[in-house]
């Protein structure tokens, strides 16, 4: 049996793919590292915690030490995705997207290295690129690394980390690198989670500048099964896009969230913008549907109907998460 380590497993991201996984692949042994922070809840893997497939451990990837024994019992493949991932979290505390996302990442390669794990996947983000202006091609695997937030530079340091093991050690390491993404589990402060709790209790939806930030957005499912290719058949080294081509403004976003709702549009607030607010994100995920036969299973305005609708059936959930109660 293949034995494949997923880090962050219990968060937005990583939850989705261990489900697909975990179901998909019976063969293969799941090993989930999660710390469980806010970002992360055992309720997210609740429905396969007991698949005979899967196991569950408690960790930090900045824990050298667990990280070290981990690795003793072998694993064919690391995915991944533990991460901090939260912008504006990172411009008020830019030193634990330091201590995870960069040191953190660079313990799992270095225990990689040392165990002979075939593959390393890292699971990255378009927002390492940096902004595009209105008129640009969307970025490419070519785009220069120009990152604007604590957060986006604490993610391509990773990536550099991920560059030099393979080109020094000889690794097999990919790194995938995604545009936004939606679907359910998402942690409730995000933006379309969050515009849908403040919507559901007729509550002000505030929205960033003057909400003509542009972002691309891809299903939480599309993406990993892009990961899973990337995962069974990328090539070594490669960098893989994986965008959703459905460019929107961050206004029109909070119009389609409270049309599906039922509710006024007089309900959204502009509130002043983040610091280093990027204009606008869009991905090409030509070479992922090239070379690996990528293709996208959830047109936009259907996988938008069903997120709002799995966020309006799970209120409670996304009511325990915000307070803190979950895990």
């Amino acid at each position: 049996m293949r034995r494949v380590l997923v880090t962050g497993g219990c968060g937005f991201i990583g939850c989705n793919f261990l489900r697909l996984m975990v179901r998909e692949r019976p063969e293969t042994e799941w090993v989930n590292l999660d710390a469980l922070t806010y970002a992360g809840w055992l309720e997210n893997t609740e429905d396969f915690a007991d698949a005979p497939n899967y196991r569950f451990v408690h960790g930090s990837i900045e824990d050298a030490q667990l990280v070290e024994a981990l690795f003793s019992g072998g694993f064919d493949a690391v995915v991944n995705f533990a991460a901090e991932s939260h912008v504006d979290r990172s411009i008020a505390g830019p030193r634990v997207f330091v201590e995870t996302n960069v040191l953190g990442t660079q313990n799992l390669l270095e225990a990689a290295r040392r165990h002979g794990v075939s593959r390393f996947l890292q699971i990255s983000t378009d927002e390492v690129y940096g902004s595009l202006g209105p008129d640009d091609p969307p970025f490419t695997e070519e785009t220069p690394l120009r990152p604007n937030s604590p957060y986006a530079a604490s993610k391509a340091s990773a990536d550099l980390l991920c560059r030099a093991y393979h080109k020094t050690y000889g690794m097999d390491v990919l790194i995938t690198r995604c545009s936004n993404n939606y679907g359910p589990y998402q942690y409730p402060e995000k933006l379309i989670p969050s515009f849908i709790r403040h919507a559901l209790r007729d509550e002000p939806v505030p929205l960033y500048g003057d909400g003509m930030n542009v972002r691309d957005w891809l299903h939480v499912e599309d993406h990993c099964r892009a990961v899973a290719l990337v995962l069974e058949r990328g090539r070594p080294g490669r960098v893989y896009n994986v965008g959703g081509g459905n460019e929107h403004t961050n206004l029109e976003i909070t119009r389609i969230v409270l049309d599906a709702l039922g509710k006024p549009h007089d309900l959204i607030s502009f509130v002043t913008d983040r610091p280093g607010h990027d204009r606008r994100y869009a991905t090409d995920s030509s070479l992922l549907r090239r070379e690996l036969g990528w293709r996208q299973e959830h047109p936009f305005e259907r996988g938008i109907r069903e997120t709002v609708a799995w966020y309006v059936e799970n209120a409670a959930w996304a009511e325990k998460v915000s307070a803190g109660l979950a895990g």
